[in-house]
């Protein structure tokens, strides 16, 4: 794989009613958020696309490679996988359901899913609907029963399989609970799983359908789809790169050995399910965000729900203060705070930001979850995202 330069390329897509900000501010604005994209080079993205909505206008930068061996940037349409931010749109579908009436987050999984959740000490009877979006279930996470999706050899065999929403909850309830149900939080794809399931035994329809219907048509998402069980990301589109640990989970953090970066654009993302299974752009990316918060999803008593967050320790290390709301994230920043849900996906890292008000709001894509820094690169103490987006929201506009 050839070595990877930045391309620094930048793009002001437009300007509101409001006015243009001033030639010397907009230079800054985009020269501080190109070096931001171009630092994340240096901790092993390929390629970098940043798109910021502002009240002033949509600007976007791009650095490195959507396409490595060809050397050409990331598009600017790209669609990507946008992993566990997925659950934003699950998670306000069902509060969607709640505020109708045809559900109520003290519902026990249980009531919706009778038998599901039982065995090793897993009950169904004594989870909430709230719990599963908060993580609060205490339900352990399928995921870490898959060793086959962090080995390379192994990924490579079954990259074009289908895997059943009960397949990942039975593989779940092999295992004891992390804590009693609300007694701790600890992230939980399980729970996802579950919520969807649940939205198709309340309306009959796939979770897949009532997130389409509801969300994505209404707010004009075009570039957002849901593809199941279909391996295929519709263009244009980065190719998406994996480096896989040789030991896969069981590697040593302080020595995990990553092998080299593999081309995963195509693969069945059925793993992912109503936990992580969405494909979009930066552009509806930041509709979304912008729409929800600023109350054109849910009703005020649900958006209410979805914005009641709890302390969460356990995210300190990347975003150090988080908060956890049910399907969505409470950071604070330099100006306050903002919401988030970002995502994990082979191949793809999506993180975000939107201001409290709604009004300015960040999509980053990075095509790979894998990241490797360079020999040289300083030692993030966060995510590596925290300074790009605490720039597009707070930054002058």
């Amino acid at each position: 794989m050839k070595r990877l330069c930045a391309a620094v390329m930048i793009a002001v897509l437009g300007t509101t009613t409001a006015g243009t900000a001033s030639a010397a501010s907009a230079d800054h604005r985009h020269g501080t958020l190109q070096r931001h994209a171009d630092a994340l080079l240096d901790q092993g993205a390929p390629g970098v696309l940043v798109e910021v909505d502002t009240p002033r206008g949509d600007v976007r930068v791009r650095s490195g490679h959507g396409n490595v061996d060809a050397r050409t940037p990331v598009p600017w349409r790209a669609k990507f996988r946008i992993g566990s931010y997925t659950k934003t749109f699950v998670a306000a579908t069902v509060l969607q359901l709640v505020g109708e009436g045809r559900l109520s987050l003290e519902d026990t999984v249980d009531r919706w899913l009778p038998g599901v959740v039982d065995g090793n000490g897993n009950d169904g009877t004594k989870i909430t609907v709230r719990q599963l979006l908060q993580h609060t279930s205490g339900l352990p996470d399928f995921v870490g029963r898959m060793p086959e999706l962090f080995l390379e050899d192994e990924f490579q065999r079954i990259r074009f399989r289908t895997v059943t929403p009960e397949q990942m909850v039975a593989l779940a309830v092999q295992q004891a609970p992390n804590f009693a149900p609300g007694a701790d939080w600890a992230y939980s794809n399980t729970g996802y799983i579950l919520a969807g399931m649940i939205i198709e035994r309340v309306t009959g329809h796939t979770w897949q359908h009532e997130v389409r219907t509801r969300i994505v048509e209404p707010l004009g998402l075009r570039d957002t789809s849901l593809p199941g069980t279909s391996p295929y990301l519709p263009r244009p589109h980065a190719v998406a790169y994996e480096r896989f640990r040789e030991k896969g989970l069981e590697a040593d953090p302080a020595d995990p050995r990553f092998g080299e970066p593999i081309d995963v654009t195509t693969y069945n993302p059925s793993f992912g399910g109503a936990a992580g299974d969405m494909i979009s752009t930066t552009d509806d990316g930041n509709k979304f965000l912008k729409a929800l918060v600023g109350g054109k999803v849910l009703r005020p008593a649900q958006l209410a729900e979805m914005t009641n967050t709890l302390r969460t320790p356990a995210l300190d290390p990347a975003w150090p203060g988080a908060r956890y709301g049910l399907g969505i994230m409470w950071i604070p920043n330099s100006c306050g705070g903002h919401w988030s849900h970002g995502g994990n996906i082979h191949g793809f890292m999506t993180r975000n930001g939107v201001s409290s008000d709604g009004t300015r709001s960040v999509m980053v894509s990075i095509n790979t979850d894998s990241l490797v820094p360079k020999p040289d690169a300083p030692t993030p103490d966060k995510d590596v995202t925290v300074d790009l987006i605490d720039h597009a929201l707070c930054g002058a506009a």
